[in-house]
């Protein structure tokens, strides 16, 4: 069938039915703070985890499914040089990870571990149903910049040997976060 009968036979059916076009849109009316972040990603990728100035922080959201990766890279003076993230979530979730890694770029570990999830949803105006993906990237920091002090104060230490997990309380919701640390080779 040809694209101008069939045009034609939805046209007529539409108006047999008296049915009128559906406009679809979308509902949560993000800020375009996070669309920009979203479409446009500062810093995605990812450092050799092996690196000694990279410090890694992976977590995750059970509630919703949503998983970070932070990854930080520091310099001789303690500054935060470069950083990188991957996230597997929702818009929200990539927006702040997104907003993150700039805040945090030449920061001290102090400075940068400071930064709080309010001032995150504040500046992308999250909706409180988001508030987990700002808490998301509060956690996600922490864990880098532990993941980098353990590594530079563990080094000949066994648990370098072989992988280990750290299981720790979120000082943002409270609840248990789980920072996985592979072999490093």
């Amino acid at each position: 069938m040809n694209q101008f009968l069939i045009n034609s036979f939805k046209s007529k059916s539409n108006s047999f039915l008296n049915l009128k076009p559906i406009l679809i849109s979308n509902t949560r009316n993000y800020h375009s703070k996070v669309i920009d972040h979203y479409e446009n990603p500062r810093n995605a990728g990812s450092f050799a985890k092996s690196e000694l100035g990279v410090g890694t922080g992976l977590v995750g959201a059970p509630a919703c499914g949503d998983v970070m990766k932070l990854q930080i890279k520091v310099n001789d003076q303690g500054i935060i040089s470069d950083v990188r993230f991957k996230t597997f979530g929702c818009g929200s979730a990539i927006a702040s990870s997104s907003y993150m890694t700039e805040r945090v770029k030449g920061m001290t570990l102090k400075e940068a571990g400071s930064i709080r999830n309010t001032e995150i949803a504040k500046e992308l105006s999250l909706p409180p149903v988001k508030l987990h993906c700002s808490m998301l990237a509060e956690d996600a920091i922490k864990a880098a910049i532990r993941d980098y002090q353990e590594k530079l104060n563990q080094s000949g230490n066994p648990k370098n040997q072989s992988g280990h997990i750290d299981v720790s309380q979120s000082v943002v919701t409270g609840q248990t976060v789980a920072t996985a640390h592979p072999v490093s080779k």
